[in-house]
């Protein structure tokens, strides 16, 4: 049947539930805990329609069968239903014939009542809601808050390190089974539903945050969540994770401010460390700019000399000497075996510095 040969009161109530069923601040698994509700809901109400009409027919019956009285009826019609048995049995065939279809029909009805209830409390509907509930309460708790979308290793450490730094956070993922239990030891709100959804974003709290972690396995799936996310909010801070070099093109053209290739970046710091082993960080600030730690190694060529005479073109932010760290240090500072000179500036200039850092052959 079309939904033009239906009636219009049921089109409605049916269009209701719907709209209540998808609530836009739930995700995947939240809708579905919704829509049970409502179905227990349906349930109840058509059960309790039921026992008012078998009430309603029983009265008319014991009214018709034994001449009671409208309220008389009505009574010994419950005492029916409830098998409570505290009124006479009926006199007349007719009343007898009442009563047998008022126990079948009510027992029968109150029975299913009971497992409708039952099961309701029994499958957990009833604490996931209200998991749920406290769930979105305290995601509308939080400001300048930080979304990780994926749960994976990658953002797993990077909830490790906002935790760290005392920084709120929310995480989204479509793979509860693997990713909830993570997500609730951190102390994180979990909501379920794929991160590049509208629906899913606003109930993360993506109108009150600071920025947006995409750190999903998928390239695409991080281009699509960088489109959305920046439709949503042209002012929040998105950070994307590639895994292939093509993809980072797309990614910054979606709308992301900053770009991390994990398996490209920890490449690079692999072949850096193996071949100057006396750098012990490194920290990219720009595709030709960067920040490193460099120790000042045993018989190097600039051990005795100054800072002023080793930097070159970068700059000796920090020295770190006996476990001490002097910020800005003077540029008359003599380097001795086992400093650590913390310099920041182009590619080629801080390799110069690794150079004479470098322990001679």
């Amino acid at each position: 049947m079309s939904d033009s040969n239906q009636l219009p009161g049921l089109s409605l109530r049916r269009s209701g539930l719907r709209r209540i069923a998808e609530h836009p601040g739930l995700g995947g698994a939240q809708a579905s805990l919704r829509r049970q509700l409502l179905e227990f809901v349906e349930r109840l109400a058509i059960l309790l329609a039921a026992i008012l009409l078998l009430l309603a027919v029983g009265t008319a019956g014991y009214m018709a069968t034994e001449g009671a009285s409208l309220g008389y009826g009505f009574v010994w019609s419950l005492d029916t239903v409830a098998t409570v048995g505290s009124i006479p049995d009926p006199e007349s065939t007719g009343g007898q014939i009442v009563k047998v279809a008022l126990i079948v029909f009510g027992v029968g009805t109150l029975f299913y009542a009971l497992v409708t209830v039952t099961e309701f409390f029994v499958a957990g509907h009833l604490s996931g809601l209200l998991e749920e509930r406290k769930t979105l309460k305290k995601i509308e708790s939080f400001e300048d808050h930080i979304i990780i979308c994926g749960f994976g290793r990658v953002g797993r450490q990077a909830a490790r390190d906002l935790r760290v730094a005392g920084k709120s956070f929310v995480v989204l993922d479509n793979n509860p089974d693997e990713t909830r239990e993570h997500a609730e030891a951190m102390g994180a709100p979990f909501v379920e539903g794929s991160p590049s959804d509208d629906e899913v974003l606003r109930s993360a709290g993506i109108m009150r945050a600071a920025g947006i972690m995409a750190c999903v396995d998928s390239d695409a799936e991080n281009i699509f969540i960088t489109l959305t996310a920046r439709e949503l909010r042209s002012d929040i801070t998105i950070v994307a994770r590639a895994s292939v070099e093509d993809s980072e093109s797309k990614l910054r053209r979606a709308g992301a401010d900053r770009i991390v290739s994990p398996y490209k970046t920890s490449g690079s710091q692999m072949v850096r460390f193996a071949l100057h082993p006396q750098v012990s960080g490194v920290v990219d600030v720009a595709p030709e700019y960067r920040m490193e730690e460099i120790e000042v190694t045993i018989g190097c060529a600039a051990a005795g000399s100054t800072i002023d005479q080793v930097r070159g073109g970068t700059t000796v932010v920090a020295l770190r000497r006996n476990g001490a760290v002097e910020p800005q240090p003077d540029s008359g500072t003599v380097l001795c075996d086992g400093d650590v000179v913390v310099a920041i500036g182009e590619t080629a200039a801080l390799e110069r510095l690794e150079n004479l850092l470098a322990p001679t052959a």
